[in-house]
């Protein structure tokens, strides 16, 4: 009897105190030829295992509770430990009392350049600069489980995104293209720094409006969703209007333009005029999807 209840004790905390990721890793080598193609398997491997076993917060989550994400390489040069591309991040929670997943980050980041030799050994040390690649996966991962957190509590994941800018910061000393604020005003430094900045409150606020209060509603009262989402766009046009072209309206629409056409597309009609003066004005490049939303 004491060691089936031990077993079952070891089984609980097993599952208490699980990592906080599910995630996929995948690779694209299509134009770098004829190479080694082991050494994208190994690292395929080395990866999935690195971000899914690694402990990233003081939180525990249940096995069910792990976020959904993806990591999709692909790689356009490669020379012996050499590696060179872009790197497609994408995340999604789940909608209350449904099966449908939200998208929350898909983020395709164009500065992807690392050394890495078969087999070495990934670990993350969050006060040294070891690997770009070990820095850069560590920086999404932390960045995922703040932003998911984000969608269930007001700026509920500001301890993991703390933890992103972190690494973002230790990373600069190594001068590689990225992480530094003298670059273009879009890589994985501002990421982190608006998202963190007093300016882009809204812009969390908007996160936490758009899921909690909103999606997770429309099981069992679409209309109300409907006008909550509408409530969390007028929330995001306060970062428009302080900065018109921030980068986080565009980390917004990429991960949602689709979804929201889709919930304004079907089920009980309210009034858009407003929804679709808003979304023209956060996002006027994805005009054309908004202008298939019918009055």
């Amino acid at each position: 009897m004491r060691k089936i209840i031990g077993l079952i004790t070891l089984l609980f905390f097993g599952f208490a105190q699980a990592q906080e990721l599910n995630c996929s890793v995948n690779f694209n080598t299509d134009q770098v030829g004829a190479t080694n193609q082991q050494v994208f398997k190994t690292l395929k491997k080395s990866l999935t295992e690195f971000v899914n076993n690694t402990k990233w917060s003081g939180q525990n989550y249940k096995g069910s509770e792990k976020i959904e994400c993806s990591f999709f390489f692909t790689i356009t040069t490669f020379n012996v430990d050499q590696f060179e591309g872009t790197l497609q991040v994408q995340a999604s929670r789940p909608v209350y009392n449904s099966t449908y997943m939200s998208p929350i980050i898909n983020i395709n980041d164009k500065d992807l350049n690392f050394t890495y030799v078969e087999f070495q050994n990934l670990t993350f040390n969050e006060n040294s600069f070891d690997s770009n690649l070990v820095s850069i996966m560590s920086f999404y991962a932390n960045l995922i489980i703040g932003v998911d957190a984000d969608t269930f509590g007001l700026e509920g994941g500001s301890k993991s995104l703390e933890n992103a800018q972190n690494i973002a910061s230790v990373a600069q000393q190594s001068q590689i293209k990225g992480w530094s604020q003298s670059e273009k005003n879009q890589n994985r430094y501002f990421l982190i720094n608006d998202m963190l900045s007093p300016t882009y409150i809204p812009f969390r606020k908007a996160m936490y409006e758009y899921h909690l209060k909103a999606l997770d509603l429309m099981s069992n009262n679409p209309k109300a969703a409907k006008e909550n989402i509408k409530i969390a766009l007028k929330t995001l046009t306060e970062v428009s209007d302080t900065r018109p072209n921030a980068y986080l309206l565009r980390v917004f629409f990429d991960a949602k333009a689709d979804e929201i056409l889709s919930v304004y597309a079907d089920g009980p009609k309210i009034d858009v005029a407003e929804v679709i003066n808003s979304l023209n004005k956060l996002s006027p490049t994805n005009s054309s999807k908004w202008g298939k939303i019918s009055y």
